[in-house]
């Protein structure tokens, strides 16, 4: 596809006239991060915001001590760094590619001249800010109030619903990387994956292939009214 095609199937712009898309395609600039490369930096000037056209990203936070947590990993047609576009802020986390990834970059003087010629841009991406700040709420709910166990069969579920609700879910991250994602390490999530195959929550089918065996269990697992022996 053409930057134009792109752009028509991104749902940040979803609804957008032939003109809008024309109007964003003439300023945006095409990137190619490598695997591991950096896209910006905590603290770095907030001077444009992405979306993911193929490959996957990570942002994520490091602690005083270097700990790493993973706050979201996004995929095509996903934008990231939009909020430092409407505050004028710097960037308040890390992008890192996490395979070769090409994005398109929206400059945030270019994208907010056009806003201000026509406002409806900007009601399309407040949507989707809506959407990310739930998503973050429960983000820090899992991570404070939430076990590990609950945190993963809340994940288990989330990635089932959004590829398509069947009984087979598909990791499309590393054991590594979720286990940033969900605020513990490694060695921990494989116990207690083994831990919810022993009570017959879950099969693994290889390294990245699970199949759903008891939804209900997960979802109780998931809201705190089950626990794992």
């Amino acid at each position: 596809m053409n930057t134009l095609e792109h752009i028509a199937v991104i749902p940040l712009f979803e609804g957008l006239s032939q003109k809008h898309q024309e109007d964003l395609a003439a300023i945006v600039v095409q990137r190619v991060f490598g695997r591991g490369q950096s896209i910006f930096s905590e603290g770095d000037e907030g001077n444009g915001f992405y979306v993911v056209v193929s490959g996957r990203v990570k942002v994520f936070k490091l602690s005083s001590e270097g700990k790493e947590q993973i706050l979201h990993i996004f995929g095509a047609s996903e934008p990231f760094g939009e909020v430092p576009v409407f505050a004028g802020q710097r960037f308040p986390a890390s992008a890192e590619a996490l395979e070769e990834s090409r994005v398109f970059f929206f400059p945030r003087k270019a994208f907010v001249d056009l806003i201000q010629r026509d406002p409806s841009l900007a009601l399309n991406m407040l949507a989707v800010l809506s959407r990310r700040l739930r998503q973050f709420t429960t983000l820090v709910e899992g991570l404070s109030l939430k076990e590990v166990p609950g945190r993963l069969a809340a994940y288990l579920l989330y990635l089932n619903e959004k590829q398509g609700g069947t009984n087979q879910v598909t990791l499309d991250i590393s054991k590594g990387q979720l286990a940033g994602l969900l605020g513990t390490i490694p060695e921990t999530l494989s116990r207690v994956l083994a831990r919810m195959s022993r009570e017959r929550l879950i099969e693994s089918k290889g390294t990245r292939r699970i199949h759903i065996l008891d939804r209900d269990g997960l979802q109780d697992l998931a809201d705190g009214g089950k626990h794992l022996p």
